[in-house]
């Protein structure tokens, strides 16, 4: 990767604060400097890829800097979560996060990885069809009002499917969950509002219903293993309650597979 110098020391530095599992992050003038990682090559190789494809929804990598941190250029705004989901209440803003999804799947449908890529692989994939991004939620969705909506955190990118990555997306921004306190009673005209904006076929909508539970359960398992292995910050997340949270959003989409097939076929 190439190597920038400038601006890398402590001086004029800002802590981004946010996120459970991502620390050491600051932002210098125009760029963002992290920890970098085996997969950071990989992952820059996809960011490229997709700027010069003409998609806009991410960070442009420029690099390391001398203290071997990655850097990528600042994405002004605020993330949707926690304090601005209701940008995804009216249909059109979740209509605007499909979109911008299928525009990132075109994007990277001819991406060719380098040689010897390597990929902070964290659930199991189903299927290697594109280089997904494996956490598409409003936590990791950027907006700088009508300018520009961006997705942020692309270090979990590695191969996978264009419906598992949209499964995963579903869960958060329709969302798809069992507290009371973000459960929509309109979740099915929602559901069906995001695959219809992102351009799901018949067939498609058939295989992305059992996939909902499923990988929303993945998640509950893949907090669960690390903690039992003592693996931070997966411990960390598991103590706190996070796994449980997955859990009971999984069994309440799993229960109402019949109810997201139905909406998504029109019934």
């Amino acid at each position: 990767m190439e190597r920038v110098a400038q601006g890398s020391g402590d001086s004029g530095e800002e802590p981004l604060p946010g996120g459970n599992v991502s620390a050491g992050i600051a932002r210098v003038g125009d760029t963002v400097r992290r920890p970098a990682g085996p997969w950071t090559p990989a992952v820059h190789a996809l960011l490229d890829h997709l700027h010069r494809a003409g998609f806009r929804g991410a960070p442009r990598p420029l690099g390391v800097d001398d203290r071997g941190r990655e850097v990528l250029t600042y994405l002004p705004g605020r993330t949707v979560w926690p304090d601005h989901f209701s940008l995804l209440d009216p249909v059109r803003g979740l209509e605007r996060v499909a979109r911008l999804i299928r525009e990132f799947h075109d994007a990277v449908a001819d991406f060719v990885p380098p040689p010897g890529a390597r990929w902070r692989r964290l659930i199991p994939a189903e299927g290697h069809e594109i280089v997904a991004h494996h956490d598409l939620a409003p936590w990791n969705l950027v907006f700088d009002g009508d300018r520009g909506w961006a997705f942020i955190d692309w270090d979990g990118a590695a191969p996978g499917s264009r419906l598992e990555d949209l499964a995963y997306a579903a869960h958060g921004f329709v969302p798809l969950s069992a507290n009371p306190a973000f459960r929509r009673t309109d979740a099915g005209a929602r559901l069906r509002a995001f695959a219809g904006a992102y351009g799901l076929d018949e067939d498609e909508r058939r295989r992305l219903v059992p996939l909902l539970g499923r990988r929303t359960r993945a998640m509950h398992d893949f907090l669960r293993d690390r903690a039992a292995r003592g693996v931070q910050p997966w411990t960390r997340l598991w103590d706190e309650g996070h796994g449980e949270v997955w859990r009971r959003d999984a069994e309440y989409t799993e229960r109402r597979e019949r109810l997201w097939l139905d909406a998504l076929l029109g019934g």
